[in-house]
């Protein structure tokens, strides 16, 4: 197009220095090269009616009018404003702040949807229990006596064990909270949406600019700025790192516990007849067809009290894990292991190895 522009009139010896405003969303598609004069005078007075006359070919007559920015049914701009993609915040777009009304149908929509998904799956009941406050001196609390304001303080992040990607849709039906993910996974059709809409930190191992936080750091801002601020959504973290077969809990990573905010154990167990929704050392593709086939499948949730760590456990991240495994371990009746995901994966290559040599 520029190149048939150019040919409308011999360009000058003198050519016009390149514009330096700011690009303009409302821009067309294509430009003409501004250092042409005849082009120039055509366009510097342009008169809607006669250049739509004259250039009758490329004129818009639907409803929307000129570069589509024709007034809009209100129907259509009440999409269009929930829709609109919210302020930017390290080059993606920041859900997680999202206030209003905008945020209130945005997670309310999400857990919806993702109850429906369980739903498909065979989830049609979820028994879930909540733990009383009056544990055992479980709760390690700096001293007995907490005043009402600080045992009903908000959680910083929410901590379950890992038993299935099925966990995921069951903390997003719950309570919508945000994940750590792939950046790449907020380019894939739909579940990029969906990530976005959760509010995700997506890690970019590759990034070694001097201002990258980290994802550690960003996951603590994140789970302080929950534990403040009641509007802000909360982190979603499986301090094991990879999934077991439900019966195992396996050493925490400290992550979620570095902000030394306080969490909200959930723990998670799947009972069953014949298929376990485990996914342990199977195949996507393969348990999601036999999770299908099982037309009934079960879930039980236990939640236990919001964890106030002590100061020891503020001072030692290690020791603030490993305490709240252990009572998550004692309320779910889970073994404590020692194994983790490297012991996983060598067991995964035997086993490949072993179905290989059949």
């Amino acid at each position: 197009m520029e190149s048939e522009l150019k040919t409308l009139a011999p360009t000058p010896s003198g050519s016009l220095p390149e514009s330096t405003e700011p690009i303009d969303d409302n821009r067309p598609l294509l430009k003409s090269d501004p250092s042409t004069p005849q082009i120039q005078s055509q366009v510097s007075n342009p008169n809607i009616e006669e250049m739509e006359k004259k250039y009758a070919a490329f004129v818009r007559h639907d409803v929307y009018g000129t570069m589509g920015q024709g007034e809009l049914p209100w129907a259509e701009k009440l999409v269009c404003t929930v829709l609109k993609a919210p302020n930017r915040e390290d080059e993606q777009e920041d859900y997680a702040h999202m206030g209003g009304w905008r945020r209130a149908v945005i997670v309310q929509s999400g857990r919806f949807f993702s109850r429906v998904l369980l739903f498909s799956f065979g989830f049609y009941w979820i028994q879930k229990t909540n733990r009383s406050n009056d544990v055992e001196g479980k709760l390690n609390n700096e001293t007995e006596s907490k005043d009402q304001s600080e045992e009903m303080e908000r959680p910083g992040a929410i901590v379950s064990n890992h038993v299935s990607y099925v966990d995921i849709l069951y903390h997003m039906s719950s309570s919508f909270p945000s994940f750590v993910a792939k950046r790449s996974v907020a380019k894939l059709p739909l579940i990029g949406l969906i990530s976005k809409c959760l509010g995700c930190i997506y890690v970019q191992r590759e990034s070694k600019s001097s201002d990258f936080k980290g994802v550690s750091g960003v996951v603590n801002e994140r789970i302080r700025e929950a534990h403040q601020n009641k509007f802000a959504p909360k982190m979603m973290l499986f301090p094991e790192g990879t999934t077991t077969n439900g019966d195992y809990i396996l050493p925490f990573k400290t992550g979620a516990f570095l902000a030394q905010a306080p969490v909200l154990p959930v723990i998670l167990r799947y009972p069953y007849q014949r298929f376990s929704p485990a996914w342990d050392s199977i195949s996507g593709a393969r348990h999601v067809l036999l999770l299908l086939c099982q037309f009934v499948n079960y879930m039980e949730v236990k939640q236990l009290p919001v964890y106030y760590p002590s100061q020891q456990e503020k001072d030692d991240p290690k020791l603030y894990a490993e305490n709240v495994r252990r009572l998550m371990a004692h309320e779910g009746n889970l073994i404590l292991s020692d194994i983790g995901l490297a012991e996983k994966r060598v067991y995964h290559a035997a086993l490949n190895g072993l179905f290989c040599q059949r």
